[in-house]
């Protein structure tokens, strides 16, 4: 699905679920043509089912928002656009209504808290010069492998306080368990994936056995074990695997690829990267740029249950409606100048990319403390980091996720 086909294709056939989109990055096309002639746009027997795209900043925010109408239940379909057969439907606390939501999310949240953060930003700095002092000079690397997923994937182990030398296991498991089973790869039906997930879950629960009889600790899994409405998730496997892979992806896929989308955007925009290094104070503004022009989450799906009229247009009970938040931070009505990156924006903050309404991200604050740790110490060390190829892009509608970039720090 080329760019030039979104203008000349009927409206009815234009299918935005279609992985390729984004790994060609051709996506913009079809969600300006849709924002323009039809914002709540129904699909019919489309590469992932029947559903309904909405592709618009307000209205984005306003399923996003009414959670009565529209359920995250992953017994009714979840929050992805595929359909997953319920033997493999994992509920985590995304996946949940209220009150199952706000009971398991308040578990977890005092990780992410202010005070916590304090405490979680010397160790981040720390790491991050470790590893741009780190970098080679004047030859072609792999900045995803050396620094995206490295810094990620060590915050990832310091919140679940993980093995340190075995932390790559869990960007292998974070991987698995967003892999589109029609990319091409091993894990190539949801059986193999879940043979995967079970080798994952086996590990989790040596270790919460071990936290469970343990004082409380700050780390997630002391956290789950020992609060009210999580202690007992073992006993529900699904449950316990859903939320494990809710913190594994959520701590990592999503600010791994904002950290690759923010020097590509740099990159394509030279003149916002002159405007950095004369200024570096911008990284303040520049860091929610970074995450609304790289929209990490492509989409979250919802199941209405009950009629609503959103758009002029008649949305079923069992209907799937899928936020499209690539397209509202896209939305010209919404966000000024929006396919352009712009690291000084006068309200960078008015993006999708964390959500809204009671499902707003959990971990938002860290990730941005992440991103702007590391551009901090980048600003401090090189004059540029030069992209020296397009990057390789994953075969997904739900990650944004870029696997290879290739870039030069000049000596």
């Amino acid at each position: 699905m080329n760019a030039s086909a979104a203008e000349t294709m009927a409206l009815d056939s234009i299918d935005v679920s279609h992985p390729s989109l984004y790994q060609d990055d051709t996506w913009p096309a079809y969600f300006a043509r849709l924002r323009r002639e039809d914002p709540v746009h129904y699909t019919r027997d489309g590469m992932y089912g029947s559903y309904w795209s909405v592709t618009k900043y307000r209205d984005i925010m306003a399923v996003d928002t009414n959670h009565q109408v529209f359920s995250s239940d992953a017994m009714l379909g979840g929050i992805v656009i595929r359909d997953i057969p319920m033997d493999f439907r994992r509920p985590s606390f995304i996946s949940m209504d209220p009150p199952r939501h706000d009971e398991q999310r308040k578990v977890v949240s005092p990780i992410v808290a202010p005070g916590n953060l304090a405490k979680l930003s010397g160790t981040i700095r720390e790491r991050v010069c470790r590893i741009l002092d780190d970098l080679p000079r004047n030859e072609v690397f792999d900045w995803v492998d050396l620094v995206s997923v490295e810094l990620t994937t060590q915050m990832l182990a310091t919140l679940f306080d993980f093995p340190f030398e075995d932390r790559r296991t869990l960007t292998h498991w974070s991987n698995v368990a967003t892999v589109n089973t029609r990319a091409g790869t091993e894990i190539d039906t949801e059986e193999k994936r879940d043979a995967v997930l079970q080798e994952a879950l086996s590990y989790f629960a040596g270790m919460w056995k071990e936290r469970a009889a343990q004082p409380p600790r700050p780390d997630l899994i002391s956290m789950l074990a020992h609060g009210e409405a999580t202690r007992d998730l073992p006993s529900r496997p699904h449950e316990f695997m859903g939320n494990l892979l809710l913190l594994i992806v959520g701590g990592n896929d999503t600010t791994r690829n904002s950290i690759s989308g923010g020097l590509l955007g740099l990159n394509r925009f030279p003149d916002e990267y002159r405007k950095l290094q004369d200024n570096p104070a911008l990284v303040s503004s520049m860091v929610p740029e970074i995450i609304r022009y790289q929209t990490p989450v492509i989409h979250m799906r919802r199941t209405a249950v009950t009629d609503f009229e959103l758009g002029g247009k008649t949305i079923r009970k069992g209907d799937k409606v899928v936020m499209w938040y690539i397209s509202g931070n896209r939305d010209e009505e919404a966000i000024e100048d929006a396919d352009r990156f712009i690291i000084d924006r006068a309200r960078p903050r008015q993006h999708l990319s964390f959500g809204f309404g009671i499902h707003r991200c959990v971990g938002n604050r860290l990730a941005e403390m992440q991103v702007t740790i590391l551009w901090e110490e980048i600003l401090k060390r090189f004059p540029m980091i030069e992209l020296v190829e397009e990057p390789t892009r994953t075969y997904s509608n739900l990650i944004r996720g870029i696997s290879l970039m290739k870039v030069r720090i000049p000596a």
